[in-house]
């Protein structure tokens, strides 16, 4: 397979630009999108030309409800994540005895942050927490002092914060500052809460910090390879790494299968997918509308400076810590 690497510069528009200049090239395939607004945007244009698209992050489920049968995502939507997500803040509650029962949320005023409270907003009542406040902020921002004062007013017990990495790095940072320590930090699909680079620089704002998000399944040996590979090069073990390795060998088994670059052939074949020769989390791929039937997140926790999977239990290396003070 020979790569045609893209640049979406962060925005839908060059998205959108980079999938025309892959259609100028004649690639079989792309993979990627990284957010929910480029996902969107480069899938459409995608279909134009019956481009097969796999979606490796983002997690707007408005991505594989339009009807494109060009596109396909890998990952689970915020649907399925913010179930879990519940679920599991609900069990390690209850197994602490349910000291937590307020919430505030905070999360990026965007279609992936919007979404994801609004349904936060509907469930988390039906679960026996309150929410006490819903906080919106704009990526980017550069200061986070007003988004602490506030959750220190209001004095939750849980925080769950939706944010992309730099906005939530700077919000634990100004929180450790402040001394601000709620009960959890309890993040969801949060851009920095599973993530080696903010332990690594921040030790001391991530500790403890619980996230419900993508990430591989440590039980299968191929992901320490992946992972050993990736840190040599002098990256950081992400979660969109194990992702995007996997929805390209999905893509090459599609192709493999379809006996041409033909891409109808592979749209075919991506659809009657069962492969699961990936390192998530998942069994076998089966899509359905485009998702992929078999795709859910875990929950992570910072300890003593490394991320431990706490949740789905048959795969844990690590149980919870909480409450957090």
């Amino acid at each position: 397979m020979q790569m045609v690497f893209g640049d979406a510069r962060s925005n839908p528009e060059g998205g959108v630009a980079e999938v025309e200049r892959m259609q100028a090239e004649g690639v079989a395939a792309i993979v990627g999108g990284f957010a929910s607004p480029i996902a969107l945007a480069a899938s459409q244009a995608a279909a134009r030309y019956d481009i097969p698209y796999v979606v490796d992050v983002g997690v707007s489920d408005q991505i594989v409800q339009r009807g494109l049968r060009n596109t396909f995502r890998f990952g689970p939507g915020f649907g399925t994540v913010t179930k879990a997500a519940l679920d599991n803040l609900v069990a390690i509650n209850e197994a602490a005895g349910r000291p937590a029962r307020s919430v505030v949320i905070v999360h990026e005023d965007g279609l992936f942050g919007s979404g994801l409270a609004r349904l936060l907003n509907a469930q988390l009542p039906e679960r026996g927490f309150q929410v006490l406040e819903t906080i919106a902020h704009p990526t980017p921002s550069r200061d986070m002092s007003n988004v602490a004062l506030r959750i220190r007013a209001l004095n939750p017990d849980v925080l769950i914060p939706s944010s992309y990495y730099s906005e939530f790095v700077l919000l634990a940072r100004t929180m450790q500052q402040q001394r601000i320590r709620p009960k959890a930090i309890y993040a969801v699909l949060n851009g920095a809460a599973s993530n080696f680079r903010f332990v690594r620089e921040f030790p001391e704002a991530a500790n403890l910090i619980m996230d419900c998000n993508h990430w591989a399944d440590p039980r299968k040996p191929k992901t320490a390879e992946v992972r050993a590979k990736a840190e040599a090069t002098g990256r950081f073990w992400l979660y969109n790494i194990p992702l995007n390795y996997s929805c390209v060998r999905l893509v090459a088994d599609a192709i493999e299968r379809a006996g041409s670059t033909d891409r109808n052939r592979i749209i075919e074949a991506l659809a009657a997918s069962t492969f699961e020769d990936h390192i998530m989390p998942y069994g076998p791929t089966r899509f359905v509308n485009g998702q992929n039937q078999g795709a859910g997140p875990v929950n992570t926790q910072v300890q003593d400076r490394d991320i431990k999977v706490i949740f789905p239990r048959e795969f844990a290396n690590a149980t919870p810590i909480f409450p957090a003070v």
